[in-house]
């Protein structure tokens, strides 16, 4: 959870990298409406077990920690998974709703259904980028029997200077809104472009902060972007022991560059 441009794409890289937890992957995402099938082929495609004598070796880990406005590259790198989400929302061309909306129309019985399934084909916890749903961290938290919330926090003036770049970047100005539409935007869009992200990224956070107001401390962790890239492993540890990991080492990078305006 948090706002765009504050680190989420780093950190699942990160976590994928771990090995600790299955993850939507560039591959997986094509099977939006059939996941569990897809993990099923992607496990048939990519998994060691199963690659008679390098039949299939260009499927390899992607290990590298780069991406261009989220999106990376490679097989088995971590992609968005909006597709996914969107399938069970009532009107998928929207980007808000209220939490009694989602408890009206959406189909909790398959979301989990298909969630655990996807665990069940990998054995592990499922990570994911949940971003779309900022503001509806309460439905959420009421639907889900085990769940760790993540909310990542960048440097505000950092987070800012890197939505301006990913609106040029991406949309070919700083005027042109970026990322998901949110309850706020009408308004925000009559300031100038820098206050507007900064405003826009000042709302986001908020609204996570107050959805996990009602969270229990197990179900929820805070992670500073510039504070995770001096020292992954201290939140390895608190990860795996919210998660119940408790066994497990930690075998990434001792720390990451601190990305200032990109």
């Amino acid at each position: 959870m948090g706002p765009m441009r504050s680190g989420t794409t780093l950190l699942m890289q990160w976590l994928a990298a771990t090995g600790l937890v299955a993850y939507p992957t560039n591959l997986l995402s094509r099977f939006y409406h059939a996941p569990i099938i897809g993990a099923k082929i992607q496990c048939l495609l990519t998994d060691p077990r199963y690659n008679f004598r390098d039949e299939l070796g260009e499927f390899i880990q992607q290990s590298e920690f780069k991406s261009e406005n989220g999106k990376t590259k490679g097989v088995l790198a971590p992609n968005e998974f909006w597709y996914f989400w969107r399938r069970f929302l009532s009107n998928s061309r929207r980007d808000v709703w209220s939490n009694e909306e989602l408890r009206q129309s959406m189909d909790t019985a398959t979301l989990k259904s298909e969630l655990s399934g996807i665990m069940n084909v990998f054995q592990k916890p499922f990570a994911a980028k949940g971003m779309l749903f900022n503001y509806n961290i309460d439905f959420l938290n009421s639907i889900f029997d085990k769940i760790l919330f993540v909310h990542l926090k960048r440097d505000l003036a950092t987070n800012a200077t890197s939505v301006l770049a990913a609106r040029k970047r991406q949309l070919g100005s700083e005027n042109e809104w970026y990322s998901f539409d949110i309850p706020e935007k009408e308004e925000l869009m009559k300031l100038p472009p820098f206050e507007q992200v900064v405003n826009q990224i000042q709302a986001i956070n908020k609204a996570v902060e107050i959805g996990l107001r009602g969270v229990d401390e197990s179900r929820k962790l805070i992670v500073e972007y510039e504070d995770f890239c001096q020292s992954p492993e201290k939140y390895f540890k608190e990860l795996i022991r919210k998660v119940g990991l408790v066994d497990a080492a930690y075998l990434g990078p001792d720390k990451f560059d601190i990305q200032r305006s990109d």
